[in-house]
């Protein structure tokens, strides 16, 4: 047969140069050249457009400037027939040895010698087909595939929604306007034309006869699925080679006997590949923004290398990356973590990770010959997000075979339900599962991205598949009994009229109860999912781990540091973003994206959902959180998208505490966004030790605006940051009443910019900048403009190098203030000399109370216990020498002051402070303070 099969392609390639100087004559007309290249033309703006999600998620890129092939292996029909081997890492990452072969090479002569026509190429969700068609599609555009002169692409997708008969000629004039001049002929010019079948998954092929009729006339009508039968016959322009485009399960559609090659698209098995995308994805000019070029690009390169080692070490991540489109994921998540300065409400992380299921399931259908027609993505959320909500409830990552089976095999009732089976477990399973890296858990799986997960966790409860048995046939009885209950009505009216029974109306009456009572049954549905997420938001064994966005980032770039030991305990796993994506799949957009996807969330519904949330989420929310939990339910409100749900969540905050969370450019974002929603003045908010810097301030200046009491210790803050300061503190609207800078290096420029808001500033009382690096030339800044103030109230100048001239003209000039009524100026380089004339002025009663040692002439300072806190504090940030320096000059200052004294209550004051400040020492010393 197969003798038969290639006789006829081995006499067409012995008369092939007499038919090809034919066809070079036929295309030296020029209309004839010119139609093809305004074909190219076409064709190239088509395929090298971008898909949304591109331009929404981060710059967009041409194909080519991003794009690395997938490794293509060639296969047979014996080998896709026979049983796959078991599913573990050592299978996925180390194919069989078979021969790799590029996409240019496909319909080289096989191994008898033997020209190709037809090629299969195959390969599960995600690999990359549609891809590597535009990419050829692009390639043909630009001279880069030489072998064909006509490339003629068509979407099974599109054919299959067509059910008119057409003719081959129509079919391609209609879509490819341009080939109308050239259609006519290419029976007869031998031209070397390429057609691709891409999906063909998607249409439902028969080659027998008695299904399809022979065809070989392209001008007669006949259904788009019979042109395609035919031209993989061979009864339609023989000459012509196909390339078809399918998932693993519709292979057996076409029989053997007219395939030339099956290919297998394997992915990025090589982690060489994997690199070489990240590096060209991560390194595009674009890709940062607008930030400086040398900044982004060593950011850039930073984000590469760390993601360069995280796949040497094997983990997770490397058999995540298998899969191109899960590539695709991964540099479009580090570019939202990283690059994303403003947040509009179409950037979310649920919106990422909805869009890219759209970009891998939109229109697909788990088998397009089952009667159901049911969507994969709803089949997805059913199963799988069936398995993703039991581990995450028991706080498992880790499935065992026994696991999904339970998922997936414990309902099938019928063939129809164990076939959709296999088609997802050959076609899909791998999308979303993949083996265990772990020593010793080879033969379990774990979720291909861990956040993938928690999303169809969160897909799974908001869809309401969350049911007992009770409420599935409650629903479906309920449904069943509304259809009825419509027809009956019409009856029971016409019946009533003709007939005095009195009593139809009343069972009428009593069948449309059900119904009714089931639609309020089910609104308890709604409450439950409103608890189950404010219960997962607010679980308080997670309170203390890194915010979300952070766990994210760790899963991607891993976490640097000692490998953990094989026997050492696992760290509990953590689904803090569960309840977020939650929030995020109710959004109005994300409910558009998944509509389309077959998962369909109503209006109602969550409508329902977010006014059972007020009193579960907002509640909870007042209580006070710790500074990563406060920040994840600020991304929770982001990421839910509902403006009046969140400005009534945001106006029950008076207080922000956000100390020592990490406060990248998208969490300032989201912070000011989320904050936008209201006008309220708020308490206190609460940035120490944030890593902000200017650009952080300027994406955070509508929210300070708010703010009373404005905590930016230690963040690094130098003279760009106080400049912006400095605009904050002179807008009209400014409300800023206490602001702290401490431990940040201001400097001598950053005083300047302080002193000029300090003039005119009508609402500041406190200012802190502590340990800031002013020296004198920042004080004497500070005491030039202070006179023009007359608000403020308390300024701190502890630790910043001062001498006795700058402090003593600080002092001078508070002296005279109206309200300033307290200078600090401890840890000073402050004489002797320097501290009895600042006690003189103390002892003015129209003078300022200065803090600067622990006495007050022979007495205790009032003010000794603040000041030692202060140190206290400030310790684990402050020069530790500089500062046993200081505490032994204070020891002596209070020794001294004691033995002036002849008071018996005094001296036990000083022998109080005194033991204080040595345990203090002493504790220094020891390195336990």
């Amino acid at each position: 047969r197969g003798c038969v099969r290639y006789q006829g392609n081995s006499q067409e390639s012995s008369a092939q140069p007499g038919s090809s100087r034919h066809g070079q004559s036929q295309l030296r007309s020029v209309a004839f050249s010119g139609a093809i290249k305004k074909h190219q033309k076409s064709l190239s703006a088509w395929f090298s457009h971008q898909p949304n999600e591109e331009r929404q998620f981060g710059p967009s890129f041409s194909l080519d400037a991003v794009h690395v092939d997938p490794v293509i292996r060639e296969s047979s029909l014996e080998e896709i027939l026979k049983p796959s081997p078991d599913l573990t890492i050592q299978n996925q990452l180390q194919q069989p040895r078979r021969k790799v072969i590029s996409l240019h090479n496909l319909f080289d002569v096989d191994a008898c010698g033997r020209q190709v026509k037809n090629v299969v190429l195959y390969g599960t969700v995600g690999t990359g087909k549609s891809t590597l068609i535009k990419k050829m599609v692009v390639d043909w555009c630009h001279g880069r595939l030489p072998r064909f002169e006509l490339v003629i692409p068509f979407s099974c997708e599109d054919l299959s929604h067509s059910h008119a008969h057409v003719s081959l000629r129509r079919l391609i004039t209609k879509k490819y306007q341009h080939l109308r001049d050239v259609v006519p002929v290419l029976e007869a010019s031998n031209l070397r034309v390429l057609f691709i079948l891409n999906g063909l998954e998607r249409l439902n092929l028969d080659f027998r006869l008695a299904g399809t009729e022979l065809c070989c006339d392209p001008n007669e009508p006949v259904p788009p699925s019979a042109i395609v039968v035919n031209l993989l016959r061979k009864y339609l322009l023989p000459e012509a080679s196909i390339i078809v485009t399918t998932r693993p399960s519709a292979v057996r559609r076409i029989p053997g006997k007219y395939v030339g090659r099956y290919a297998e698209i394997c992915g990025f098995s090589d982690t060489n590949l994997q690199k070489l995308y990240f590096q060209m994805r991560l390194s595009q000019p674009g890709c940062s923004g607008e930030e400086s070029q040398d900044r982004s690009s060593a950011e850039q390169e930073n984000l590469v290398e760390m993601l360069s080692r995280n796949l040497e070490r094997h983990n997770q991540i490397t058999a995540a990356c298998f899969l191109p489109s899960y590539c695709w994921l991964v540099c479009t998540t580090l570019h939202f973590l990283y690059f994303t300065r403003t947040v509009p409400p179409s950037q979310t992380l649920t919106g990422i990770y909805t869009s890219f299921l759209r970009l891998n399931f939109s229109g697909e259908v788990v088998d397009s010959t089952d009667p159901t027609h049911i969507s994969m993505m709803k089949y997805v959320a059913k199963t799988v997000g069936k398995l993703a909500y039991e581990g995450v409830m028991s706080r498992k990552i880790c499935f065992s075979e026994e696991d999904l089976r339970q998922c997936f095999e414990v309902e099938m009732k019928t063939e129809s339900e164990l076939n959709l089976l296999e088609v997802f477990r050959s076609d899909v399973f791998r999308f979303f599962l993949s083996p265990c890296v772990q020593p010793g858990k080879e033969h379990t799986f774990v979720f291909t991205i861990p956040a993938m997960q928690e999303y169809l966790a969160a897909l799974y409860v908001v869809l309401g598949e969350k049911k007992t048995l009770a409420q599935r046939v409650g629903k479906e009885l309920s449904e069943v009994i509304g259809k009825v209950s419509e027809d009956v009505a019409v009856v029971v009216n016409i019946i009533s009229k003709v007939l005095p029974l009195r009593f139809l109306p009343v069972l009428f009456n009593l069948l449309k109860i059900f119904p009714r009572y089931f639609s309020r049954v089910s609104g308890k549905d709604r409450d439950a999912i409103a608890h189950t997420m404010a219960q997962e938001l607010f679980k308080e064994e997670d309170y203390y781990n890194d915010d979300v966005l952070d766990q994210i980032n760790s899963s991607i770039l891993g976490v640097e540091g000692p490998m953990r030991h094989p026997d050492e305990a696992p760290d509990d796993e953590v689904f803090e973003l569960f309840p977020i994506f939650m929030g995020g799949i109710l959004s109005r957009r994300n409910r558009a994206i998944l509509e389309q996807l077959g998962c369909s969330i109503k209006n109602l519904a969550a409508f329902e959902i977010a006014k059972a949330m007020k009193k579960t989420v907002i509640r909870k929310g007042r209580r006070g959180l710790p500074p990563s939990e406060l920040m994840d339910y600020l991304f929770f409100l982001h990421e839910f998208q509902n403006e009046r749900f969140t400005a009534e969540a945001i106006r029950s905050l008076r207080a922000v505490n956000l100390s020592s969370v990490k406060m990248t450019p998208l969490k300032c974002s989201v912070l000011a966004s989320v904050m936008s929603t209201t006008c309220h003045e708020v308490e206190e908010l609460n940035l120490t030790s944030c890593n902000l810097d200017s650009s952080s301030l300027r994406t955070l200046f509508p929210v300070l605006l708010r703010c009373k009491a404005l905590h930016l210790q230690l963040n690094s803050l130098g003279s760009d940051a106080c400049k912006e300061i400095r605009d904050l503190l002179l807008h009209d609207k400014c409300v800023v009443s206490s602001l702290r800078l401490a431990n940040n290096p201001v400097g001598e420029q950053g005083a300047r910019y302080l002193a000029e808001a300090l003039a005119k500033n009508r609402s500041l009382t406190q200012l802190s900048l502590l340990h800031t690096g002013l020296g004198d030339p920042g004080a004497e800044a500070i005491a030039q403009h202070l006179a023009e103030n007359q608000h403020l109230q308390e300024l701190n100048l502890g630790y910043n190098s001062l001498t006795d001239t700058a402090a003593l003209r600080v002092v001078e000039v508070a002296k005279r203030h109206e309200t300033l009524d307290k200078v600090h100026l401890y840890f000073n380089d402050i004489s002797e000399d320097g501290k009895r004339a600042l006690d003189s002025l103390r002892m003015d009663r129209d003078g300022v109370r200065a803090l600067v040692f622990l006495t007050a002439g022979t007495d205790v300072s009032d003010y000794w216990s603040h000041i030692l806190s202060v140190v206290q504090r400030n310790l684990p940030f402050w020069d530790r020498e500089r500062v046993r320096q200081h505490l032994t000059l204070l020891l002596q200052d209070l020794e001294s002051s004691r033995s002036q004294t002849a008071n018996p209550w005094r001296k036990a004051k000083f022998l109080r402070v005194e033991s204080e400040v040595k345990k203090m020492l002493g504790k220094l010393q020891d390195g336990s303070l």
